[in-house]
């Protein structure tokens, strides 16, 4: 069996720690048995590694995403990168055509499709296992995980049952949402959440993809991946599937998907600088900002503060936050990458239209930026902490802690540090954004051999 994990979503529910690069499942808020704190994402790829379903498994996600993954779960994780989002099927889509060009894997082979972030214990892993067998079983087209609800929730799908075949269940059809009176009589039903986990043959989705003209070819479909219906897997594929099973799954599980369901999960009442009053019941500080947060006599509160911004909210009216602020559209002010993180300290527009930005930025010891110049701004780096090699078209020098580095447009640049590095940087210029980088080489060995190519051809 293979599993696509996928990872999208911007998490706008858990603003203002979650952005469009750093969703919910990237939020290192848990514990993990250590009591270091972990995110969503390492928590599940640590329990498919326990129980054994580690090395089968895949993750399908935005470019935004790809480094964050990298840098909390390992770079040798494979994963199936979205050129633009087009919501779960045309990712599902593109991962079972990586599956069956890239990775070889055969059309008979069981594919389970999960999100990245469910919060389970290790036996609803365990419980993965049994769906290839209920598959074979019934013959079906599609085998569904359902969890056994323990009270009547507006907030998830129901699965409905049609006949009771013992260890599973054929499926009649979905309600999504219903109130909580509707939920209670789906209930007696013995309707199960639907977790959004889906399997089936890799044949099944390839012949579904020749049958709309789509290539099972990845590389082919990753050129025609903007033409690909933007639909969800449940109305393209599910709900026009006539077979269907699911897998009862009488555990713990949960989505951590806003404020008051996350926090009751965390093993402490705050996170960052600042101070809880005792007056202050049921109460949650995350605190990112370097000034401290003070809370006091007030009871069922969450407070957040980041870069991005500062929330404070009711934790029963907390779901409604992304409807709230939903006409915000500036970037994200804090990003963690493969290398570390930045984080936007300051941005001012002039009236003759220039642009400046401010950022904060730290490279952990021995990883790298990638070697890249830009079209539209200047640069200046203020070196604050640590040492680095730095590459400037094409010559190496060393920097360490007070040094100031210019870098006009058009320059070629990247840098290495040889300790943990920190500097300030000053982008200067009209028309400033993330799509204003050319980049070079990624790898700081290429760079290496760039510098002594050029140097050897100096040299004849």
């Amino acid at each position: 069996m293979k599993l696509v994990l996928l990872s999208g979503g911007s998490g706008k529910r858990l603003w203002p720690l979650s952005n469009d690069t750093r969703s919910k499942q990237f939020l290192k808020v848990l514990d993990n048995d250590n009591k270091d704190k972990q995110s969503m994402v390492q928590r599940v790829w640590g329990q498919l590694d326990s129980v054994g379903l580690a090395d089968q498994a895949i993750i399908a996600t935005s470019k935004l995403q790809k480094d964050m993954i990298h840098s909390q779960i390992g770079e040798d994780v494979p994963v199936v990168i979205e050129p633009e989002r087009r919501d779960t099927f045309p990712a599902i889509a593109l991962a079972a055509s990586y599956l069956y060009s890239i990775q070889g894997v055969s059309p008979d082979e069981m594919v389970t499709i999960l999100p990245v972030d469910p919060y389970v214990d290790n036996d609803f892993f365990e419980n993965l296992k049994g769906i290839e067998t209920v598959l074979e079983d019934s013959s079906a087209d599609l085998g569904l995980i359902g969890v056994k609800p323990t009270y009547p929730s507006s907030k998830y799908g129901y699965i409905i049952p049609k006949d009771n075949k013992g260890n599973y269940i054929t499926v009649s059809h979905f309600t999504e949402k219903p109130s909580e009176e509707q939920a209670a009589s789906l209930i007696e039903m013995n309707a199960l959440w639907n977790c959004g986990v889906f399997a089936f043959k890799l044949d099944y989705l390839l012949n579904l993809l020749v049958e709309k003209g789509l290539p099972i070819q990845y590389e082919e479909l990753l050129k025609q991946y903007s033409t690909i219906p933007k639909i969800s897997f449940d109305y393209e594929v599910v709900e026009k599937t006539n077979r269907i099973v699911a897998l009862p799954y009488d555990g713990y599980w949960k989505d951590l998907g806003t404020w008051n369901t996350l926090t009751e999960e965390m093993a402490t009442t705050q996170i960052g600088k600042g101070v809880i009053s005792d007056e202050s019941i049921n109460t949650h500080l995350v605190n990112e900002l370097d000034i401290p947060v003070t809370v006091h006599g007030v009871k069922d509160i969450v407070v957040a503060a980041s870069p991005d911004g500062i929330l404070v909210t009711d934790k029963a009216s907390s779901p409604g936050i992304k409807d709230l602020i939903s006409d915000f559209d500036h970037p994200p002010m804090y990003e963690e990458r493969i290398w570390g993180w930045s984080r936007t300290l300051d941005y001012a527009k002039y009236d003759d239209e220039e642009e400046m930005v401010t950022k904060r930025i730290h490279i952990i010891k021995n990883k790298n930026s990638t070697y890249h110049y830009h079209n539209l701004r200047d640069e200046v780096w203020t070196i604050a902490k640590g040492e680095g090699e730095l590459a400037l078209n094409d010559s190496l020098t060393r920097v360490k802690a007070g040094d100031i580095v210019h870098l006009p447009a058009g320059k070629k640049h990247g840098i290495r540090a040889i300790t943990d590095l920190e500097f300030i940087e000053v982008q200067t210029g009209a028309g400033i954004s993330n799509e204003d980088v050319i980049r070079l080489y990624f790898d700081w060995e290429d760079v290496i051999k760039a510098f002594n190519k050029s140097k050897s051809k100096v040299i004849s």
